[in-house]
């Protein structure tokens, strides 16, 4: 195996300070030497002072395994023990998933039992019993997701000053995960809506394991205050990183993952899925691990070419697929495996073992294809190197078309392996996507505008404004959007909400419904599924996290597919058979990649070096893609005129801005692709010409609002966009998924100078 491109060290722990150590209470001294630690950790240093000689806000930053929560929780248990107020929950922890409040309540009881300080854990799977006695005698530690704080809040909202009347200090966990997402200004709404009940400012305390944007960290956890937020980062516990990217060339779809039937399954006689499974069959077994392999067909299809070759060779099998759509029973015992490091086992995963579920220290993170952000590739990666001494090992696994005279210019890039190259170099360099800022948020806040009514039994319209608006987290949202926006939920379509003689407003019979079903209580859903049909033949479904709009192509079954129809609420999208071209040899699944990791793509292609971790086959694939990249002329002319009445645009920015560019181009009569960084553009009429429509776009002569409000458009994605008009939806994207100032710069930079 090729070895890294960076190396760090991993020092041994020093001797507690007694200026951190000794402000501990006395039984969290004893509990601290009955485990026998040798010392305590940078970050735990660092902390300890801090929170114990303080009550501002703070952000804990520090690699995975470097004991942030235990950073956080020593020294806040000590000041309970210390000074107890009174009736209330004295600390509370919010985790975003189910199985991380279950690991962080394992935990913390046994350290809060030698204090006699209750721990309770509360998400769906807890028994309503115990959540009634935490109720009835709230005190101690509280272990919540969001989505059970929002149900406390409609169920139980007149307890909620109560509940949290002495609460020291909020800890978020996995601060990182909440940043830019849907889940995060929920939690942000609630923690403004906690403060409210009780009065007063309530401590907040960050913990993650990757941030970018510090700044902009401090600005999600203290809004109203970010200057004042404390960041304490630490750079220990960093082991050497050890790298290898091998390449799998490919003549089959990436959909179609099976095994030869040859016994020796080398990379010749199997398809590349098939040598992938082989290459992590001989390299995986007998060690814990973790292979992230993208969607939950790609787990399925590659946990049963491992399980296929360990029944072929007679073995044990030791891979196991890991997703949320399976049962519970399964998931649990693949993670105990893992944490237990008793028998060997791989999980092949999804996003799921992504997050801090304690699975204990894996020998080697394996990836399938390019990740969508190095944020979640720096996340996955902190699962290994963890015991002193071990190196962190990532081994990277890229399927690429196999170079033939069918290939079109795009596909002669090597866009994935290129991506993949360009998130490991950023990755190295400590770069990680900073979140966005200015999102409206409409949907989440529809979903909070029930949620208050509900806790209150009513509000008045400035009430809600100034509550979720004004001292709340949609500080973007002006007066006018936010009247809009209650008119349409109040529409006699939707009856959300309605409006008291009084003027103050009230759920809508609509409204009652949905706030009483179990799923309210999330402010977020799934990525929506579309049935793809041909024809009256279903393809197939894809889910729907970019806009979509009529006359764009997408891939599905190894093919390419115009739209010709979408229909919204039969979520069914209409498509004819694209003959432009030959059919792409693999696609990949969704997300938004940033303009820093296309910008780095594009210095990969252009520079000379050689990445040191590459196997043969990589390079020989990077040798080619520099070469067509040159051929090209793409370096010196973004706007390059292909075959068949067919452009190649590099727009060089991430996935929306490029993805703008496309709804625009569609819009005025073209057929385009997407991919990292590049439009393939195809005008439908002989008579259209895309030179001068993009120098109609960069002087402006092109009406770019209009454009995005097209009816036959996808701009629903979140889970109460179903209830917002064209208006509204078309503001909400362009605040996250769109963004049109950039389009005249990218056209007049496609054109050249303009006369």
């Amino acid at each position: 195996m090729d070895e890294s491109v960076a190396t760090r060290s991993r020092p041994s722990a020093s001797e507690p300070k007694s200026s951190a150590f000794d402000l501990l209470a006395e039984p969290v001294r004893r509990w601290i030497w009955r485990r026998r630690w040798t010392g305590l950790r940078d970050i735990q240093e660092q902390a300890i002072p801090r929170l114990m000689h303080a009550d501002g806000d703070l952000i804990l930053a520090a690699a995975t395994a470097a004991g942030k929560t235990e950073a956080a929780f020593l020294p806040l248990i000590s000041q309970v023990h210390e000074d107890h107020s009174g009736p209330g929950f004295d600390l509370v922890y919010i985790g975003p998933l189910r199985a991380l409040i279950n690991d962080q309540f394992r935990r913390l009881e046994d350290l809060c039992e030698a204090l006699k300080m209750k721990v309770h854990p509360w998400h769906g799977d807890i028994p309503a019993i115990r959540k009634r006695r935490a109720r009835e005698n709230p005190r101690g530690i509280l272990l919540i997701t969001p989505e059970s704080l929002e149900a406390l809040f409609v169920l139980r909202g007149v307890e909620i000053p109560r509940l949290f009347a002495t609460t020291r200090a909020i800890v978020i966990d996995e601060l990182h995960d909440l940043l830019d997402s849907e889940r995060g200004v929920h939690l942000r709404s609630l923690l403004t809506r906690m403060e409210l009940a009780v009065g007063r400012r309530i401590r907040r305390i960050g913990l993650s394991a990757t941030l970018g944007d510090m700044a902009l960290a401090s600005a999600y956890l203290r809004p109203e205050a970010p200057d004042r937020v404390e960041q304490l980062i630490s750079r220990a516990y960093r082991s050497e990183l050890r790298v290898e990217l091998r390449a799998y060339a490919s003549s089959q779809p990436a959909d179609r993952t099976f095994l030869d039937e040859d016994e020796d399954g080398g990379r010749g006689n199997a398809s590349a899925p098939g040598a992938v499974g082989e290459h992590i069959f001989e390299n995986f077994r007998g060690q814990s691990n973790l292979v992230f392999a993208g969607s939950r067909r790609e787990v399925e299809s590659y946990s049963d070419v491992l399980r296929t070759i360990s029944e072929r060779k007679r073995i044990p099998v030791e891979f196991f697929p890991h997703y949320s759509g399976l049962t519970r029973e399964h998931r649990n015992f693949v993670e105990k495996r893992l944490k237990e490091g008793k028998i060997p086992t791989t999980a092949v995963c999804t996003s799921t073992l992504e997050l801090g579920i304690d699975i204990g220290s894996v020998d080697c993170v394996g990836h399938i294809g390019p990740p969508w952000s190095v944020a979640s590739l720096r996340q996955r990666l902190g699962r290994t190197g963890r015991r002193p001494g071990q190196p962190a090992v990532l081994r990277m696994y890229a399927v690429v078309p196999q170079l033939h005279a069918r290939l079109r210019p795009v596909q002669l890039l090597q866009l994935g392996l290129v991506r993949s190259i360009a998130m490991i170099d950023l990755l190295v360099d400590g770069w990680c996507e900073p979140p966005a800022k200015d999102a409206l948020h409409l949907s989440t806040l529809t979903h909070q505008i029930l949620s208050v009514i509900t806790e209150r039994g009513g509000a008045s319209a400035q009430r809600l404004y100034d509550t979720l608006c004004i001292r709340g987290p949609f500080r973007t949202v002006d007066t006018q959007v936010f009247a809009s926006l209650l008119r349409q939920l109040g529409s006699l379509d939707n009856a959300l909400i309605e409006q008291a003689s009084d003027g103050s407003i009230l759920l809508g019979r609509q409204g009652e419904r949905i706030v009483e079903h179990y799923s309210f209580y999330a402010a977020f859903q799934t990525p929506q599924e579309f049935r793809v049909v041909h024809r009256s033949t279903a393809l197939g479904t894809i889910p729907v996290t970019i806009p979509l709009s009529k006359g764009m192509t997408i891939i599905l079954v190894g093919k390419r597919w115009r739209i010709e129809f979408i229909h919204f609420r039969e979520r069914t999208i209409e498509v004819e058979t694209d003959t432009r071209g030959a059919p792409p040899i693999f696609g990949g699944y969704p997300g938004a990649v940033h303009d820093t990791v296309v910008q780095r793509m594009r210095d990969v292609l252009s520079d000379e070096a050689m990445p040191p971790y590459l196997d043969s086959v990589a390079q020989e694939v990077l040798i080619a893609a520099k070469a067509a990249y040159r051929q090209s002329a793409l370096e010196d002319r973004p706007l390059v005129r292909l075959a068949d009445d067919r452009y190649l645009l590099a727009t060089w920015t991430g996935t929306i801005k490029s993805m703008t560019l496309a709804i625009v181009l569609t819009a005025l009569g073209n057929s385009v692709e997407v991919f990292d960084g590049m439009l393939e553009v195809s005008p439908l009429d002989p008579d259209i010409d895309l030179v001068d429509q993009l120098k109609a776009i960069a002087t402006g002569q092109v009406n770019l609002s209009s454009l995005v409000k097209v009816g036959e458009g996808v701009l629903e994605f979140e889970k109460f966009h179903r209830f917002l008009n064209t208006d509204l939806l078309a503001i909400d994207a362009l605040s996250t998924r769109l963004d049109l100032d950039a389009v005249p710069e990218i056209a007049r930079l496609c054109v050249g100078p303009l006369d």
